[in-house]
């Protein structure tokens, strides 16, 4: 039995083709750039599709890097009792309402339960979680909880002060503002050890 004309044609896909899903970045960038009134073509904006791209790869990259990866042979087995504090940690991220960037300090303290992450690492992971769209809550929790499973310490406090520019550059338009987050784990939550954590954190600046 011969199949007709319909039979043989190529069935297409249930799902809706997305005509941007097919455009690189800078093709989406050339639209954008042209939808507010601009001209792509011209000198100054005729190589910022491909600037675009490069800047926002790089402030996305964390989405790449496997925290496994990161912190690989910088567990180490220790006698240690006192208190791990890495403060002061700059870190840049791109809020995941306005694409707009958020930057601050990050302060991370631990008590070791026989097992420590070496220092630098510390800082490794908050700007693997930094270069995703994040926002500050969830930022200083990922922190927390990474280095809580990784090493299972007595107790661990994140805490984040930053700026916004969602808030500088527009809407509210507060230029002084900031906003602090913090995220106690295990024995941090203890009143007097979350005492010590931000007393030692901003005991520098207070002198």
């Amino acid at each position: 039995m011969s199949m007709t004309h319909q039979e043989k044609s190529p069935t297409r896909s249930s799902r809706s083709v997305n005509p941007a899903a097919e455009l690189s970045i800078q093709d989406l960038i050339r639209r954008l750039i042209k939808h507010i009134g601009e001209d792509p073509g011209r000198d100054g904006l005729r190589g910022t599709p491909q600037r675009f791209e490069q800047a926002f790869r790089f402030l996305t990259s964390g989405y790449s890097q496997d925290v496994n990866e990161v912190l690989n042979n910088a567990l180490f087995e220790v006698k240690y009792d006192e208190m791990v504090i890495v403060s002061d940690i700059d870190f840049y991220s791109l809020c995941e309402h306005h694409l707009l960037p958020f930057f601050g300090k990050c302060h991370v303290a631990y008590l070791p339960n026989k097992r420590v992450i070496g220092l630098s690492k510390i800082a490794r992971l908050v700007e693997v979680f930094s270069r995703r769209l994040q926002v500050q809550e969830r930022l200083t929790t990922q922190i927390a909880e990474t280095i809580s499973e990784k090493i299972a310490p007595l107790g661990v406090g994140v805490v984040i002060e930053a700026q916004h520019m969602c808030m500088l550059m527009r809407g509210v338009e507060k230029q002084n503002s900031r906003a602090v987050t913090s995220s106690m784990l295990g024995s941090s939550r203890d009143e007097e050890t979350r005492l010590e954590f931000l007393d030692l954190i901003f005991k520098s600046r207070r002198g």
